[in-house]
Order: C-alpha cells, then structure tokens, then sequence
C-alpha cells in the first residue's frame, strides 16, 4: 500500500494545521472516522490506521495534553473550511446598495429607482441614493435636494433616512437610506 501524500499548502490564516506525517508529537489522543474516540495511542500507530483507511491524520487540537488528532479527508476539511468563511462573508447583513440620480431625473426613471431601492431594503441592505450633478446643474444644488426629499416621501413607509442629504466631493450630493 503506498503513502498517502498531500501537496505542501499554506496553512489557513492564524492556525498552523499539521497532518499525517508532520504530526511528530507522542502519544496522542486519537478520534476514529466515525466520530467514536479510540484512545490515547502512539503517533505511529495513528497514522497507520489512517493509512489503512485511505484517511489522513489531523492534529484538531495541538495545545491539548496529550494533543487531539482525528482521521479525516483533510482535503474535504479544508473545503468546509472555507466554505464556512465564504457563507459567513456572503450573509453580511446591512450591505449598502447604489443607486444614481440625476437632478433632472424624469418621472419614470424615478419611479424606476424607487422600485430598486424597496427591493434592496427588503433584502435588509442600506441604500445610497446619490444625486450626480452635470455641467451647469452644479449651480442648482436645490433640484438635487428635491429630489432625495421625494425620494425619501416615496419611501416613508418602509425606511428612514439615516443620514440627511449632504454634498460629497464637488459634484455629488448622497442621501443613506436604512430599513425601519
């Protein structure tokens, strides 16, 4: 039967994980792939019977006296891993979604953002509504104001402002809107 060898990868961030035969220290407490604990066991020992299964062994917890390996697919350890971290980024609640105006927005086109923006705060994200200003229009800051007021009457009903409409850089003026 031949030796299972897995590519050097690097270890996942902050935690040194050690497997098969970086696994150095004796004896040590040995968890079957079943879940059931075999015993306090030579390291040797251990990483036969994982050999024997086809399993790799790996060190769960190093600071334990004596330390605690488990038989498992590393490999499929390491997916669930990372998949944990991926679902944990993806369902980070109170994203903040985009949307652009223009001071001279027409009505549809209005109503057209409204809908977006009642969609992202059902979703449980917070909106920017930015007012981008063009050309001479810098000069009207107040069109731009009447429409984030509008904005804010068209969605009274399900979200409040969190911020009130002020002037971000030279030609943009941005309103946040948050789920009440």
């Amino acid at each position: 039967m031949s030796i299972r060898r897995r590519p050097q990868q690097p270890p996942a961030p902050g935690r040194d994980i050690r497997v098969n035969e970086q696994i150095r220290i004796t004896p040590v407490r040995l968890i079957g792939s079943d879940g059931s604990l075999v015993g306090v066991i030579d390291v040797r020992e251990a990483q036969a019977m994982a050999r024997a299964q086809d399993l790799d062994l790996v060190e769960i917890s190093p600071t334990a006296k004596p330390p605690v390996c488990k038989i498992m697919d590393f490999g499929k350890y390491q997916y669930e891993i990372a998949k944990k971290e991926r679902g944990t980024k993806k369902n980070v609640a109170g994203q903040i979604k985009g949307i652009r105006l223009s001071p001279k927005i027409s009505d549809h086109d209005f109503n057209v953002k409204v809908e977006a923006a009642r969609k992202f705060l059902a979703q449980g994200n917070k909106v920017k509504i930015s007012v981008i200003f063009r050309g001479r229009l810098i000069t009207h800051k107040e069109f731009g104001e009447q429409v984030l007021n509008k904005f804010i009457d068209n969605l009274q009903d399900v979200a409040k402002p969190e911020t009130a409409p002020r002037m971000e850089g030279a030609r943009n003026m941005v309103l946040i809107l948050v789920k009440k």
